[in-house]
């Protein structure tokens, strides 16, 4: 016989996504990403909205200072 574990160990605890960022006012960069992310959602495209947010966070982290 083998005694090799064929189940998992526990349950998967998966936590909520992140609420999306949001732009800094009166910054045109940030404008532009929000832009292109409503855009991306006004016509169905989850992957490209999704795109967005992380250029945004990327964007809030490198430029504003934000974490």
């Amino acid at each position: 016989m083998s005694s090799e574990q064929t189940t998992m160990s526990g349950p998967v605890h998966l936590s909520l996504p992140s609420p999306p960022p949001d732009p800094v006012s009166g910054c045109l960069e940030c404008l532009g990403i929000a832009v292109t992310r409503a855009n991306a959602r006004s016509v169905g495209d989850h992957s490209k909205a999704t795109d967005a947010n992380v250029v945004l966070r990327t964007h809030l982290r490198e430029d504003h200072g934000a974490e």
